[in-house]
């Protein structure tokens, strides 16, 4: 029987595989390894219809296995909500779905999907954690340290350790996948307010 979950997890670990860095390729062994997962579904969101939407235009076959497993994953919990304003917080959706407060447990790496509304900007922010995301549907505008780029389903941006990131989306919103590695604690996590420009 065709498991959605495990369909999509290993989409998951396959994109991983792709980035050059030993804890990218840890992050996909992990992510091979589980085993018909069950998760607490979470309640149905304002967002559900959106993610959807975006998935179902992605011609990535992580965004299509995404979409076949939307329904059965915990969306919901992000792990740094307690360091994020309510107003930054109302920004985006996460699916935080390995790491050591996850619903796959991993004592040392962090991965999920990541959705943000469209026409938002998520401020410079930066943590210990070196973190990759990998664009599956929609488009943002990154910004990366100095670096800004527009960026679209299959494109990727790595931030090393407490790189100031930002993204700003447009009409049409942004889905990807998201990994940590190196320091995971959400302790170190911090908005870098006052310093905050964008040029679309």
């Amino acid at each position: 029987m065709h498991d959605p979950v495990l369909a999509f997890l290993a989409e998951m670990a396959a994109v991983f595989r792709q980035e050059p860095r030993d804890c990218a390729q840890q992050t996909a062994d992990q992510l091979a390894r589980f085993a018909s997962p069950e998760f607490t579904r979470s309640a149905d969101r304002a967002d559900c219809a959106a993610i959807r939407g975006l998935l179902s235009a992605s011609p990535l076959a992580v965004a299509q296995a995404a979409l076949a497993a939307h329904d059965m994953l915990p969306w919901g919990v992000n792990p740094v909500a307690d360091q994020v304003s309510a107003a930054d917080n109302a920004l985006y959706s996460v699916l935080n779905l390995m790491g050591p407060d996850a619903p796959l447990f991993s004592p040392d790496l962090r991965a999920g999907l990541y959705y943000q509304r469209p026409n938002t900007r998520y401020g410079l922010h930066s943590h210990a954690a070196a973190e990759t995301y990998v664009i599956i549907a929609g488009r943002a505008y990154w910004t990366a340290g100095d670096a800004q780029k527009e960026l679209t389903a299959g494109h990727s941006v790595h931030h090393s350790t407490y790189l100031p990131h930002a993204c700003q989306t447009g009409d049409q919103g942004v889905v990807a996948l998201w990994r940590w590695s190196g320091d995971i604690g959400t302790e170190s996590y911090r908005v870098h307010h006052g310093t905050d420009a964008f040029a679309a």
